[in-house]
């Protein structure tokens, strides 16, 4: 049988990418693996957690029950984990890890995407404004570190060190305080790992164009309004003068095949550069160096505008905002409930392990799917359920 690392020898990894071999490791130290690299682990523990497998109904814009063709915070996931591994493998990074970091980044994200992350964090403001408030990539790390309960030796997925960083896309200081080595970089200046660094642009890539096919898909977006943004609307053309009468479906999915490929060219082109600048020679020069993962100005200012013309023409569409605002509420109200009574929450979710009241009923709450929180929502206020 081959030894772990045997299964990284074959990927030629560069010298500043991530190596199972130097890991800085678990927090509960475990024998490592017979017959894959401790990224591989990682990713099979996530993808086998409860935490991964609600994914599938929890809303990344539309809401679940609004069509089975949507996204989904499962189907973005697996997404932005094919992105990152393309990325990865182009720039000789590890794709393990990449792909690891990706399958988890949004394991603690509310049900009703960001609206719901939105209503809880003004929950938690409001009742405890001394506990660190509430930020989907901290519950992220929160479910891999803490809240899975699978393991017989440890709390949480015990994962690698290096998967746990890029989970930590963003902190708010006073938390990174309290998280020992990992937030060490939002308290003292630095950057995690390239990996991390490709995955956090994949997740961009990946919401951007999906949001798109998601909103012509529904209606609520209209090819005029995108046209005009030169990202989007040089492809569009390029599409139809190479395939003059091409269904307008299968235009759609063209020209969004192609700016994902040329996203991606533009990232690996645009990053091997800057490495190539930076001198770095092994993971910790890149932490230590400026952000070496970027698009080109001139993809960055298009993409900005692409994002204004989504912000302003589909996520504050009426229709989206319509669902979003009865969402917000339906968390409001349920963590209200569960906050000024605990013992509606199921016995095994009443915080008794130091964890305060709110803090309990937080967790509660963002591990919810759409339509759990609903049906929640109507067995606490619905009279016609009695």
């Amino acid at each position: 049988m081959r030894s772990a690392a045997a299964y990284e020898s074959g990927m030629a990894l560069a010298l500043y990418a991530c190596s199972a071999a130097t890991s800085r490791g678990r927090a509960v130290a475990e024998p490592p693996p017979r017959d894959r690299s401790d990224y591989q682990r990682d990713r099979d523990r996530i993808v086998h957690c409860g935490a991964f497998r609600r994914l599938e109904y929890k809303t990344q814009v539309f809401l679940n029950h609004e069509g089975d063709l949507f996204r989904t915070r499962l189907t973005h996931s697996l997404e932005v984990a094919q992105i990152a591994r393309s990325v990865a493998r182009s720039l000789r990074l590890n794709e393990d890890l990449a792909e690891s970091i990706a399958l988890a980044h949004d394991l603690g994200h509310t049900p009703f995407g960001h609206a719901g992350q939105d209503a809880l964090a003004a929950c938690m403001r409001q009742r405890e404004p001394s506990g660190g408030g509430f930020e989907h990539n901290l519950q992220s790390l929160r479910v891999v570190d803490r809240l899975e309960e699978r393991y017989a030796a440890f709390d949480g997925l015990n994962l690698s060190f290096e998967t746990r960083e890029g989970i930590l896309k963003h902190c708010s200081r006073r938390n990174a305080e309290r998280l020992g080595e990992v937030g060490a970089r939002f308290r003292d200046g630095g950057q995690p790992s390239l990996e991390a660094q490709i995955t956090n642009l994949a997740d961009e890539i990946a919401y951007n164009n999906h949001d798109i096919d998601d909103g012509l898909r529904s209606g609520l977006l209209q090819l005029d309004q995108l046209e005009p943004i030169a990202f989007f609307g040089g492809h569009l053309h390029a599409v139809r003068a190479a395939y003059p009468g091409l269904q307008p479906k299968r235009v759609v999915a063209e020209t969004i095949r192609r700016m994902i490929a040329a996203c991606i060219a533009d990232l690996v082109e645009t990053t091997e550069a800057r490495i190539a600048d930076s001198g770095v020679a092994s993971a910790d020069d890149v932490r230590a160096s400026a952000p070496l993962a970027a698009f080109s100005a001139p993809v960055r200012e298009q993409l900005g505008a692409l994002q204004r013309t989504l912000r302003a023409e589909l996520y504050r569409h009426p229709q989206v905002v319509r669902s979003t605002t009865k969402a917000a509420r339906v968390l409001r109200e349920l963590f209200d409930a569960y906050s000024d009574d605990p013992r509606l929450l199921p016995r095994e979710h009443q915080p008794t392990d130091g964890r305060s009241r709110w803090r309990g009923v937080a967790d509660y709450v963002a591990g919810m799917t759409d339509r759990y929180a609903i049906k929640e929502h109507r067995r606490l206020f619905s009279v016609q359920d009695w």
